[in-house]
């Protein structure tokens, strides 16, 4: 029997599947931008669209003739010609030819269920428009791909028709058939079982593991497309590979309609480290954590930071048990080398981090702090996540914690005293004016500025203080202003905690404070923010 095959075709289908998911919208631009990101990754299959369903698609085929895709085949995504009709005169058939790709995807049925109940035609007819689409598209010099829609439900109820719906589309010469788990409700024994009976069933295996058809020997291609409603998507899609799929379908960060597709940035590494397939280069592979970073950006959504391998949180370590571990062997609490991934280790510090925590924050702030300084830290960090801060997403605040203990440490400016009043006035509404008294060396500055709220307005009398001492600041904004109510109960005099993100041209950074009183939990984060910029800059 022939060795089998090592290498894992991906086909991509963000930009088709993917853009059906809630919230996920690509302008025209953006689906160019994506494809040639995806082209550059090395993935070797990337589903456009379906020409036939709106005019946006349709225009996205006629611009990618011109992209300088370096490796790989786009493909354009449709259906069976119509029942009782024929290829010739099916509009949507017409479209995929329009669409210029070397790959035409169709998606016929395979449950008996959809057959009778929803395109209302008999299992000859159904098994007819499979047959004649194929052959159609493959006369016109296009690489089929068959995906069998529904295909883990229909086998379940009528495995016989099931597998007569992929020998007739293997019979008129598909390239390959994808199995799709449409609904998502398969779980991964059944997939890899249901795999392995169909490629018995639709003599697909023999001797040579290949397919005779009219006299031609050609390797036969199984391919597998999941769903994630039941959280089982990547496994599903493994199950599929260990059982014999060769080709993985599923979209950049598992975007897709309902709760999504298998996510090809968990299911490449799972194939390329775990289970010994090739999907990328190794240097392709190093830029995974990249890619989904710009497809999130791209499609206008939040990056999921507990997404396996390339999220932010992947390898993010906050137990003070763990982070002594891997300080002295990363291998101990991360699965893989991070960096494979194109991802970093990082190390939280909150109140249940250990010394070790602070000794690792030191080092990677550049900090030169001793054990004792990193226990005298920690314990203030606990006392005040106690009332209200919270650290882990505030490390500038935590470098200055550790600044501050290093001898001869003097602050770029410290306080005396602000005030801060909001006023109606008739004629002008709402407006808010801080005053701010600053030390900055042996000078006291004293300045006043009015913003369209009391944290604006002690932002722009601050910076008026600072500014002629320290330029520098002139490139620094607040990005993001973040409040939280920490003990609702309270009402009114709840205690708040305020994070403030901040960015110059080069980096960003977060600080934190908290307080029963809103303008004092901005100021200190406020605060924070200008003195670290003084002291990174």
């Amino acid at each position: 029997m022939k060795q089998r095959m090592t290498h894992i075709d991906i086909y991509d289908t963000t930009l088709r599947d993917g853009s059906q998911g809630e919230g996920v919208s690509f302008s025209l631009e953006d689906k160019l931008k994506v494809a040639l990101r995806l082209d550059a990754m090395g993935i070797p299959y990337i589903e456009g669209g379906w020409p036939g369903s709106n005019a946006k698609d349709a225009h996205f085929f006629q611009r990618a003739r011109n992209l300088p895709f370096k490796q790989a085949r786009l493909a354009a995504f449709g259906a069976t010609r119509r029942a009782n009709t024929t290829c010739e005169a099916d509009p949507q058939i017409a479209m995929l030819l329009d669409a210029e790709t070397p790959v035409v995807t169709i998606v016929g049925k395979t449950w008996d269920l959809h057959v009778h109940r929803v395109i209302e035609t008999t299992l000859e007819e159904n098994l007819a428009m499979i047959v004649e689409s194929v052959r159609y598209l493959k006369a016109h010099g296009r690489q089929v791909f068959y995906d069998a829609e529904h295909f883990f439900d229909g086998y379940k109820a009528n495995p016989d028709y099931a597998l007569a719906t992929v020998r007739a589309a293997y019979g008129a010469g598909a390239d390959a058939v994808i199995l799709c788990d449409t609904n998502g409700g398969s779980l991964p024994w059944e997939v890899g079982e249901i795999v392995r009976a169909t490629a018995v069933g639709a003599d697909l295996l023999g001797e040579d593991s290949v397919l005779e058809l009219r006299g031609e020997t050609r390797p036969y291609v199984l391919g597998i497309h999941t769903h994630d409603d039941g959280g089982v998507a990547v496994a599903n899609a493994l199950a599929a590979v260990q059982a014999g799929a060769t080709q993985v379908q599923g979209t950049i960060n598992g975007y897709g309609e309902r709760v999504g597709n298998c996510d090809l940035c968990t299911v490449i590494p799972n194939l390329q480290l775990k289970m010994g397939f090739t999907c990328l280069t190794p240097a392709d592979l190093g830029r995974l954590t990249e890619l989904s970073r710009f497809v999130s950006e791209t499609a206008n959504m939040a990056p999921d930071n507990r997404q396996p391998f390339v999220g932010a949180s992947a390898f993010a370590h906050k137990g003070g048990i763990h982070v002594a571990a891997i300080m002295k062997a990363e291998a101990s609490y991360q699965h893989i080398d991070p960096t494979l991934v194109g991802n970093a280790k990082r190390v939280l510090v909150s109140e249940l981090s250990g010394r070790g925590n602070l000794v690792y924050k030191a080092q990677e702030l550049g900090v030169d702090a001793s054990k004792e300084d990193a226990q005298r830290v920690l314990a203030q960090i606990k006392e005040l996540e106690s009332r209200g801060f919270y650290f882990e997403g505030a490390e500038a605040s935590v470098a200055l914690m550790l600044r501050r203990l290093q001898p001869g440490y003097r602050p770029p400016f410290e306080l005396v005293d602000f005030m801060a009043v909001v006023e109606h006035r008739q004629g002008r509404g709402i407006f808010a004016e801080a005053t701010v008294k600053v030390r900055i060396g042996d000078e006291i500055a004293h300045t006043v500025a009015e913003g369209n709220g009391p944290v604006n307005a002690l932002d722009r009398a601050l910076r008026k203080a600072l500014l002629p001492h320290y330029p520098q600041l002139a490139d620094i904004q607040l990005a993001d202003y973040k409040v939280r109510i920490l003990d609702g109960d309270a009402a009114t005099g709840s205690t708040t905690r305020v994070i403030i993100d901040t960015r110059n041209g080069h980096s960003a950074w977060s600080t934190v404070g908290a307080s029963t009183n809103i303008i004092e939990s901005s100021w200190q984060a406020l605060a924070d923010s200008m003195e670290y910029a003084l002291l990174s800059a």
